[in-house]
């Protein structure tokens, strides 16, 4: 461990373990192979603990903690099912961005932090991901509304969320391609789409357990929420600046989940290792897999190692940008390797349902893809050493 890990932490690290051990694996050993969806008792369970509450401040009903119990909380849960783990960002952050003003958006946040309130982002399209400032999707005033046209791609939980945060241009008068960039929260119905907004959802080998949908906005008409002069109001982020800070927390959150399917992955080879007797003896006496697994164990930790750091900085209110990138890019590279050692660990029986190292290797695989690919972390690290 390290000097900054309180007893505190081990106390919620703990919990988290237990939870996911006795809720989250049997669940997704069962709906996983099925395609089916988290079912709303978990994630009414989730909320008793706090999970969606995690970074919200306790003004609002949330546990007011920082990224670093976050992440701690995300490995855990990842170590049964990334998704489970994916769905908190759905709160926490998303806080920020909850619609209205007031009393009435005080209310939502309260909502929010038991995950009775979630959301769901659009940032991504068709020709625009992680290059941000190709967003086309625009949004124009008419009177107290927003008019949003376009299309979006990626938008996991858009069908059950309460909300969708969607980036969209605005008219400005600047020439930058980044300019004009705004994120509008469009409130819906749980379990519909938004009105005039269509959509199906995505094919996807892996990240089952909820939908991802490719959206067409067509004349949506979205309210404002423009709060009375003086009153802090929730309209989304700035712009492109904050939209960018908002990418250090998710990428540390992506870090956190990469290392928990790692982990969980690794814990499955152990155990199938001392179990499994082949030339009269336990394979885990055979000196290759014993090389793999500590090898295995090893970057497990060097990533965990680097995840506590990024998010000590985060909580520090130190930007990090580079530092995050290198822990999304080296926690997702590491997930996928490790990941597919386990499968080979157990041999053809990894490659079966009967086992969740399958599992954990498909969503590992998209570790390396979503909040930006490892081929755009590196070009964030390099432009932070070498200059763009």
């Amino acid at each position: 461990m390290t000097s900054h890990f309180t007893e505190e932490r081990r106390i919620i690290q703990q919990s988290a373990r237990e939870f996911t051990r006795e809720e989250v694996l049997p669940v997704a050993n069962k709906l996983d192979p099925e395609k089916g969806q988290i079912p709303r008792e978990l994630i009414g369970k989730m909320g008793e603990l706090g999970y969606f509450g995690m970074l919200i401040p306790e003004e609002y009903g949330g546990l007011g903690l920082g990224v670093f119990e976050y992440c701690l909380v995300a490995e855990e849960l990842a170590r049964g099912w990334m998704s489970v783990a994916s769905l908190i960002a759905r709160g926490n952050s998303f806080y920020r961005s909850v619609p209205g003003f007031g009393k009435a958006r005080a209310e939502r946040i309260e909502r929010m932090a038991v995950g009775d309130y979630l959301g769901a982002f659009a940032m991504s399209e068709p020709n625009a991901g992680s290059d941000m400032a190709a967003v086309s999707c625009k949004a124009h005033r008419d009177g107290d509304d927003w008019i949003i046209n376009g299309n979006k791609y990626w938008c996991t939980f858009a069908d059950e969320a309460d909300f969708i945060n969607v980036v969209c241009r605005v008219e400005t008068d600047s020439d930058e391609r980044q300019a004009g960039m705004k994120s509008i929260a469009v409130e819906k119905p749980r379990g519909e789409l938004p009105a005039g907004v269509s959509g199906a959802p995505i094919p996807k080998i892996g990240y089952h357990g909820w939908k991802t949908f490719e959206l067409a906005f067509d004349n949506a008409r979205v309210p404002a929420f423009d709060p009375p002069e003086g009153e802090g109001g929730g309209r989304g982020s700035s712009g492109f600046v904050g939209i960018q800070q908002g990418l250090e927390v998710a990428r540390a959150h992506t870090a956190a989940r990469s290392i928990g399917l790692a982990e969980g992955a690794l814990q499955v080879a152990v155990h199938y290792s001392q179990e499994r007797v082949q030339f009269g003896r336990p394979i885990g006496k055979f000196q290759a897999i014993r090389f793999k697994i500590a090898t295995m164990a090893t970057e497990i930790e060097a990533a965990r190692q680097l995840m506590y750091f990024v998010c000590n900085e985060i909580d520090s209110g130190r930007r990090c940008d580079k530092e995050a990138a290198m822990v999304k890019y080296y926690a997702a590279e590491m997930s996928e390797r490790v990941t597919s050692e386990a499968l080979q660990i157990l041999g053809g029986a990894g490659y079966t349902t009967h086992y969740p190292v399958e599992r954990f290797w498909r969503d590992a695989r998209l570790t390396k893809i979503f909040e930006g690919t490892s081929e755009i972390m590196q070009r964030i690290i390099s432009d932070r050493i070498l200059g763009r």
